[in-house]
């Protein structure tokens, strides 16, 4: 090489993940091989190159490679053994592809190179210098910000997402330092991803800050007393050593001894029959078409060529890569750019741990769609045996069960504790699973009879949790061994307060609600018994019920085994199952991507809770019971009459049996029926005393619900409440809270309002609330397509007025309220389906008025109707519809004989991709929301709760100002590589002292 050349090297990792997390999941037609991230990264490359050959470009590379990572260990692990220990493992469906996208690359007639003990940046850093030794220049074709530090004179990267150059003003506009301390930085900042421990509290801001002012890292821990800042300055001073040890972690080395000498990297032309022998055994079409035109080769005399596939089981060797060590974006919680990839400067990869092998599997097995059918006869099959399930009472057991479990890669484990309630739990005892049929149960703290209520003695023969947990610990943060779980947030959120954190782990629970909503339910009972064909013993048999239950630590040893450690086993066998579904129906970027990276994120909102004020819920309380009994006299009166309000037969026997009211039907059981939708149209119809009754019902539910429930779900130790939310409990990926339920809180009304005003920020803080503005509406404008509603969107305008003016032909400037709020109604209405008779109850309407304005409205946007019908028509064909993301929800009776099943199911269908489609860009927001306001330099910033389209963070008051705009780019960008909304989503944040002022 020399001066003049000029040498073009590839962050080949960064190219697969890219690729895989830029498109949707793809499988090869022939027999479903999951192909989608070969296909972006063969797409992404010939772009590159055809760029590259293109003389009118102005850069034209001499030299070119593609680098690759070779494992997950390298020589920064024998400096520091947690680094990149928390990555977890890759989607399943990717496993496959990293030889075939190395085989890709050589089809291209690049050279594809890696090296064992060292990082793909290793290699890039030792090819740049060499090539800047030989007067040559370089460009480094990736976003990657450990690789930033490499940037000078000579060298450069290119983002070709974005195409943007990253020079020495690039790099200083980012960061705010130079190339040469971008090291320095990254020593101070650490990087969670990568488990790079730096200073805790020092974001990139800071930490440019301090560079600027003592000018390195050594000047800045030697002179770190001189810091002003009292916190900031100990912080420095006790983690000099974190600080040390991540510099020599994030600095590249320039030195190692390359495999391929750099003048063997020259650049050679297109070998067109070889590339499309490739592109046809892939079955790229369009792509082989494109490569023919290009290189002037006839495709249809190429035979495709031949192609080794890796094995899920088989990827443990070099070939794979196990190499692609970074993070998913949604798993690393980092924000997607303008661009439509993560630019956060962060490699997008993880270390990869490929699930182990099954016995018995052979090569034919592997066609994803063939192992699950095989996986799930096998299950289906198989005896499970209760007596062949062990009790471990002694330290060398377990040990010996610990190691298995490293051996085999793989382990289920479940817990057991005195409650249902994470938060207050404490561990009884757990349970390991290693494979179908091998499972014990460990007993920590059972007592031996109900007489220890009041304190008395521990049951003899078991482990206690000082013995046993420093053993279990590693075993759940061991990043090569995958941890099963059913419903694992539990687990989770149980360990994380015991200080571990179980990574990586598999849900069944998840697993069957991204392959099944819709059809059934998702507990290991219900899972069982559809799969495996077996009835679970259930929890009250082992505890007992009514007055008669017991603590599960009362609970016989004996008994808890056989109970806990089939829980386990079913939740492995159930893994095997579950697991080759998800990648034979392509949903395995929606369980990694929605579901999974989710569970730590919840679970860590779930601990930290919100702040109520116990006093002004007591007040609200007084006020509401003085109302509801205004409420009720007033009801007494209309009906002449007291009877008690809350007895349904009572109310009927009033309404429709004394005063005659129309509209009455009755029950099974031969009572009026008097639901909250009878009352309303009464109402609607102006009958007052039915309007009193619902009146009476909102406060009287607002009352037991909120406020008189609330202060018992005070945690005595935290003092603040802490929600369950189930991740799996609707069909369109909607999250529910429980325990309480902080989600129905009305907003419309002014006393649900003042319940949301309890709600407050700690002293000194305060409470964000980030909305999506519109969100459902916003996606049916871009999956129907409608061109006004889109350019209303685009340009900001009131949709309301706009759809009014488009109906009634009404002017937007100087429009009557009432108009804009029947569109309004028509506008929300549509998006759940409204009848006529519903629309007419809402907007007090004659049901024919109604209906002429439905009509008028799809005539005005046929985009929509159409959009109904292509929703019906699909879910009739597959019984399922999906979001915008590949979420499927499932209506298996909209083929049902009976009209009115047969509507309700149409009518969910139609809101199902609307409604999931807001689920999945609110989860994508959640998931990188923290990573955001971490690299942010706001570690402090707490995401508390979701309430459907929105989120409530707690900040301390002088973090607001810089937190606001992190959040709302964070959610406004979430659909963000997946999905280029033809919509500009729109966030409102507002920050205040409680909640429902920062609403």
């Amino acid at each position: 090489m020399k001066k003049g050349d000029h040498l073009f090297l590839v962050d080949g990792s960064g190219y697969i993940f890219r690729a895989y997390h830029a498109l949707p999941p793809l499988t090869r037609k022939s027999d479903g091989l999951p192909v989608g991230a070969v296909s972006g990264f063969c797409n992404m490359l010939w772009k590159l190159m055809k760029d590259a050959r293109n003389t009118d470009v102005g850069v034209v590379p001499t030299h070119f490679a593609v680098i690759f990572d070779y494992s997950s260990k390298t020589f920064r692990n024998e400096l520091y053994a947690e680094y990149k220990a928390n990555r977890s493992a890759p989607p399943e469906d990717l496993i496959p592809q990293f030889g075939l996208i190395r085989q890709a690359t050589r089809a291209f007639e690049l050279p594809c190179i890696e090296m064992e003990g060292f990082e793909a940046d290793d290699l890039i850093a030792t090819y740049a210098k060499l090539a800047c030794e030989a007067g040559a220049d370089t460009t480094i074709v990736s976003s990657d910000k450990d690789l930033m530090q490499l940037v000078g004179p000579t060298v450069s990267m290119y983002d070709p997402m974005k195409d943007r150059q990253i020079n020495i003003p690039e790099v200083i506009e980012k960061w705010g330092v130079p190339p040469e301390k971008m090291v320095d930085l990254q020593a101070l900042t650490g990087d969670s991803v990568d488990n790079v421990p730096g200073i805790p509290g020092i974001g990139p801001k800071t930490a440019a800050q301090l560079l600027e002012m003592f000018g390195d890292l050594d000047t800045l821990l030697e002179r770190a007393s001189e810091i002003k800042q009292d916190k900031r300055r100990e912080t420095i001073i006790a983690n000099a050593d974190k600080a040390r040890i991540s510099r020599e972690l994030v600095r590249l080395k320039n030195d190692v001894a390359v495999p391929e000498p750099l003048d063997d990297l020259v650049l050679h032309p297109a070998n067109g029959p070889k590339l499309i022998g490739y592109l046809k055994a892939m079955e790229f079409t369009s792509l082989t078409r494109r490569v023919a035109e290009a290189t002037g080769t006839e495709a249809s005399e190429i035979e495709p060529a031949t192609i080794t596939v890796q094995r899920v089981e088989d990827a443990h060797g070099p070939d794979v890569g196990a190499g692609a060590d970074s993070t998913s974006p949604s798993r690393g919680g980092r924000a997607a750019g303008a661009g439509g990839v993560v630019d956060d400067g962060s490699d997008p990869t993880p270390a990869l741990r490929a699930d182990p092998p099954l016995k018995g599997e052979g090569k034919a097995g592997f066609t994803p769609s063939a192992l699950a059918q095989s996986r799930a006869d096998a299950a289906a099959s198989s005896k499970i045996d209760r007596s062949a399930y062990a009790t471990i009472r002694d330290l060398a057991t377990l040990q010996a069960w610990l190691a298995e479990a490293r051996e085999a890669g793989i382990v289920a484990f479940r817990t057991e504790t005195t409650s249902l309630d994470p938060m207050q739990a404490e561990l009884v005892g757990f349970s390991l699973a290693i494979r179908p049929g091998r499972a014990a149960y460990v007993p920590l703290s059972h007592r031996s009879s109900a007489v220890d209520l009041l304190g008395g003695g521990r049951a003899p023969d078991q482990l206690s949790f000082d013995e046993a947990f420093p053993l279990l610990a590693p075993l759940l943060s061991d990043p090569s061994v995958l941890k099963v779980g059913q419903s694992t947030k539990y687990d989770w959120l149980l360990m994380h307060r015991l200080g571990v954190d179980i990574a990586p782990f598999d849900d069944t629970m998840l697993m069957s609600y991204v392959a099944d909503a819709g059809t059934g339910g998702h507990g290991i009972d219900a899972l069982a018994e559809r799969w495996l064909g077996h009835a679970v013993i259930p929890f009250k048999d082992v505890v007992g019920s009514g007055k008669s239950v017991v603590s599960f630590d009362l609970v016989d040893i004996e008994r808890a085994t056989t109970y806990s450690t089939e829980g386990a086993d079913l939740a492995l066998r159930l893994w095997q199952v579950l697991k080759p579904r998800l990648v034979a129906n392509s949903l395995m970027s929606v369980y990694e991507r929605l579901e999974k990276p989710l569970v730590p994120v919840l679970a860590r909102m779930e601990e930290r809770g919100v702040s109520v004020d116990r006093q002004m819920l007591s007040r609200l309380s007084g006020e509401l019971a003085q109302r509801a009994a205004a409420l009720e006299d007033e009801v007494y009166q209309l009906a002449g009459e007291k009877f008690t309000i809350g007895s349904p037969k009572q109310l009927g026997d009033i309404l429709f049996g004394r005063m005659g009211l129309p509209g009455g039907t009755k029950t099974k059981s031969g009572q009026w029926s008097t639901t909250a939708q009878v009352l309303e149209e009464l109402a609607t119809e102006g009958y007052e005393l039915p309007r009193k009754i619902v009146d009476w019902r909102q406060l009287t539910k607002l009352k037991s619900t909120y406020t008189d429930a609330l202060p018992g779900y005070i945690h005595p130790e935290t003092k603040r409440v802490h929600t369950s939310y189930a991740m799996a409990a609707t069909s369109t990926g909607r999250l529910s809270s429980n325990e309480p339920n902080l989600q129905n809180i009305p907003i419309r009304t002014a006393e649900g309002r003042k319940v949301r005003t309890a709600f407050i920020a700690q002293p000194g803080n305060k409470l964000i609330s980030a909305d999506y503005s519109q969100i459902e509406l916003r996606i049916l404008a871009h999956v129907a397509d409608i061109p006004q509603l889109k350019a209303a969107f685009a340009n900001g305008d009131d949709i309301h007025a706009i759809t009014a003016s488009e109906m009634f032909g009404v002017p937007v400037e100087g429009m009557p309220r009432e108009v804009r709020s029947r569109a309004k109604a028509i506008n929300f209405g549509i998006v759940y389906g409204i009848s006529a008779f519903g629309l007419a109850n809402q907007l007090s309407i004659p049901r024919e008025e109604a209906g002429a304005y439905i009509k008028r409205y799809f005539e005005r946007f046929p985009g929509i109707r159409d959009y109904m019908d292509r929703t019906k028509a699909f879910c009739r064909d597959t019984g399922y519809v999906e979001t915008i993301f590949g979420r499927r929800a499932h209506y298996p009776e909209i083929r049902a004989s009976n009209p009115s099943i047969r509507a309700n199911s149409e009518r969910a269908a139609i809101n199902a991709p609307i409604q999931g489609s807001a689920a999945d860009i609110i989860r994508r927001a959640m998931a990188r929301m923290e990573g955001a306001l971490v690299e942010a330099g706001l570690p402090d910033v707490r995401m508390l709760l979701q309430v459907h389209d929105e989120l409530v963070f707690e900040a301390a008051a002088e973090d607001v100002e810089a937190a606001m705009p992190v959040i709302v780019r964070v959610m406004e960008d979430a659909a963000m590589p997946a999905v280029a909304l033809s919509v500009p989503l729109k966030v409102d944040a507002r920050a205040a002292d409680n909640w429902d002022e920062a609403h």
